[in-house]
């Protein structure tokens, strides 16, 4: 039976999915991705572009951990030349490929987009992007892996390139979300110490000064820019920002 919709994965499959490995997990869940909430929501992904869009336009796109290709969607109207959307799970690939497909572009059709298989932690990239974005996938890496994970991306751009994704304010304890994402994080944690290979995928792993901390220790100057679109907290800070990091010129 569905679990999330009539399309969606059922209990059966999601189970199958957490005892896999993280890669085979998605390619699995691939064909049904784009039905659960898993997937960023277009809310956030409409507020981040508004957000982006003055920074543009850019040349050249690149959406890390691409999964089935919203990343890609966003910056193709930003960027002239090409979008490239990468990602370890063939299946996330595929159905990317199928939704969004490869244009011949430049010109009226459109820039170029390009899917690549390869693992964040070692992109083949170097130099050649003026804007790289990432939605929903930092929870599969584990915060020793983010220095090395940001120096990458780093790598993967151009002089003054930009590095951009969403990031959410922590949940406060009294918040029904702050006990599920701390419950599932747990959850998860039994299962990789009883299991392997383990399915890395936490919620509370990505605090935004430790993030900070590394994305400057791989060399970016770090921006903050409020989507006020999500309103603010009762301390006046944004319930999410988009993190606008950039290269060095």
């Amino acid at each position: 039976m569905p679990v999330f919709t009539s399309q969606g994965p059922s209990l059966r499959e999601l189970a199958v999915q957490a005892l896999s490995s993280t890669e085979h997990g998605y390619d699995l869940l691939a064909p049904k991705f784009d039905h659960t909430p898993f997937r960023t929501p277009e809310r956030i992904l409409d507020a981040c572009a508004e957000a982006l869009r003055p920074l543009g336009p850019f040349a050249t796109g690149l959406d890390v951990c691409c999964g089935t290709g919203a990343g890609v969607d966003l910056l193709r109207p930003m960027c002239r030349e090409h979008v490239t959307g990468v990602d370890f799970s063939s299946g996330m690939l595929a159905r990317a490929r199928a939704a969004l497909g490869a244009e011949d572009g430049p010109g009226q059709t459109g820039p170029a987009v390009h899917w690549v298989r390869a693992d964040a932690r070692a992109l083949p990239f170097a130099g050649g992007f003026d804007v790289a974005v990432s939605f929903g996938a930092f929870g599969h890496f584990l915060p020793v892996e983010r220095p090395g994970l940001f120096a990458q991306v780093h790598r993967a751009l151009r002089p003054g390139g930009l590095f951009a994704f969403p990031i959410g304010a922590p949940q406060p304890l009294t918040s029904p979300w702050y006990w599920g994402m701390l419950g599932f994080d747990l959850a998860m944690r039994a299962r990789n110490a009883l299991r392997q290979p383990p399915f890395v995928m936490y919620y509370r792993t990505f605090p935004l000064p430790g993030v900070r901390a590394d994305l400057e220790g791989a060399g970016f100057t770090v921006g903050l820019r409020p989507l006020e679109e999500f309103g603010r907290r009762g301390d006046g800070s944004p319930h999410w920002r988009l993190v606008v990091a950039r290269k060095a010129a």
